[in-house]
């Protein structure tokens, strides 16, 4: 992966099903989250990430433009490795909240495919297509990651 830098950990669940760290930028200091959800299925979990609010819950569709937007996704890719490490045959499911917000998680899958996928095996998914490797010039609904 490109060296954006990634933020520490503020805080790591018990479990390890939850991450989070702080956006610092010209917005000021913005906590994050990163929630591992289970789903139906003990090997798959849904990765929901946004701000923390006040109450504790996550706002995926806030926008900060705090200009550390890559080194945001580096520390979620980070995370993500630090979980299957520890989680090896977990499944992580990942789809934006938004069209915008998928295709930005597309990009980004694209621009570190290289490295990424000396480490996970990511899979494209569409509502027309089903399940494929991932391939960048696709449009997406969401993603499939497993480490090798």
């Amino acid at each position: 992966m490109k060296d954006y830098g990634i933020y520490e950990f503020t805080e790591v669940s018990s479990d390890v099903l939850m991450y989070q760290f702080v956006s610092m930028g010209p917005k000021g200091m913005i906590k994050k989250v990163v929630n591992f959800e289970r789903t139906y299925d003990n090997h798959i979990f849904n990765l929901a990430f946004g701000n923390v609010n006040e109450d504790g819950s996550i706002d995926d569709l806030s926008r900060n433009d705090n200009g550390d937007r890559n080194k945001i996704l580096a520390t979620v890719i980070a995370i993500i490795t630090q979980f299957t490490s520890l989680r090896p045959d977990s499944y992580i499911f990942i789809f934006g909240s938004t069209p915008a917000r998928t295709r930005l998680y597309r990009m980004a899958i694209s621009l570190n495919y290289e490295v990424l996928t000396k480490t996970f095996y990511i899979y494209g998914l569409s509502k027309r297509r089903g399940s494929e490797l991932f391939d960048g010039t696709q449009q997406y609904d969401g993603f499939l990651i497993k480490r090798k």
